[in-house]
């Protein structure tokens, strides 16, 4: 759907576009097929899409995955794609499944989707970006891949290498194989957004990383370590762990690495070795 027909069809719907759900329809064709092509999809593949909108990327999921569950939070446009689903598909609809749900309260889990049994597949809000892929990430059941269409400068936080990590690329990176399938230009959308966009694919890890400790203190010492960016890792410690230098310079040493690094300069692995040394010296200290 070009940028007239999707005016045109917008108009002959009554349809309002609602900057609160950050609702930008996709335009350009050429992207459409990159993001159907990262994300591989076969015969036997089930989908979940959220935010599908008009159904532009869910026809096209359904065309080539086993089931697609497409999570609609606006009403209306649910209702839309429903009307739609029976047209397109002739009534056989059997492979589509439209929710009209919040994609953040969707829960893998109740419909019975199996850890690395399905697909992530959207042109998600904006807004919400961040914590659709914690909500995913962080699940038990995890999805195999996730392909996404987000800011641009999201996508490069995601990816991001030693020396320019951040929180977000730390907690998608522990889980997951991050890469830029695509810089996508603002003018692939209507409305036309003031940024461009990316697809990015987030493989999920076969295995969890080995270790040892649990991910709920993994990640409170990542944040304490990021706390403040303009500090070294060593200051944020003290900070979060109420400890004194002479312990966290101890921590870091055995870590491996520099006494005064910051935060953004260690890698997923790295902060893994911090985190052991910190739980290690607790159980020292108890």
């Amino acid at each position: 759907m070009n940028r007239n027909e999707l005016v045109q069809y917008l108009k002959a719907n009554n349809l309002c576009l609602k900057r609160s759900m950050g609702q930008n329809f996709l335009v350009a064709d050429s992207v459409l097929r990159k993001i159907v092509a990262a994300a591989e999809l076969e015969s036997s593949d089930i989908v979940v899409e959220i935010g599908p909108g008009l159904g532009v990327l869910t026809w096209e999921l359904v065309k080539r995955a086993k089931q697609v569950y497409a999570l609609e939070k606006d009403n209306f446009l649910a209702h839309l794609l429903i009307q739609n689903a029976k047209i397109k598909m002739q009534n056989d609809n059997s492979k589509l499944k439209i929710i009209n749900q919040d994609g953040l309260d969707f829960d893998p889990e109740s419909f019975k989707l199996k850890a690395n049994g399905y697909k992530v597949v959207a042109n998600i809000p904006y807004n919400i970006t961040s914590l659709i892929i914690r909500k995913f990430l962080e699940a038990e059941n995890k999805p195999s891949a996730m392909v996404l269409l987000v800011q641009k400068e999201v996508a490069q936080r995601i990816v991001a290498r030693a020396g320019e990590m951040s929180l977000l690329s730390v907690s998608v990176q522990f889980f997951a194989e991050p890469e830029i399938v695509s810089i996508v230009k603002n003018t692939s959308f209507f409305p036309t957004p003031k940024i461009d966009s990316a697809i990015i694919k987030i493989k999920i890890k076969n295995q969890k990383l080995k270790i040892k400790i649990k991910e709920r203190d993994f990640f409170r010492i990542v944040k304490f370590g990021f706390a403040s960016r303009r500090k070294t890792l060593e200051n944020n410690l003290v900070a979060g762990l109420h400890i004194d230098k002479t312990q966290a310079s101890d921590i870091i040493k055995k870590a491996g690495l520099p006494e005064k690094i910051r935060a953004q300069e260690l890698t997923v692995e790295e902060w893994i070795k911090i985190a052991r040394k910190v739980l290690w010296q607790k159980i020292r200290r108890n």
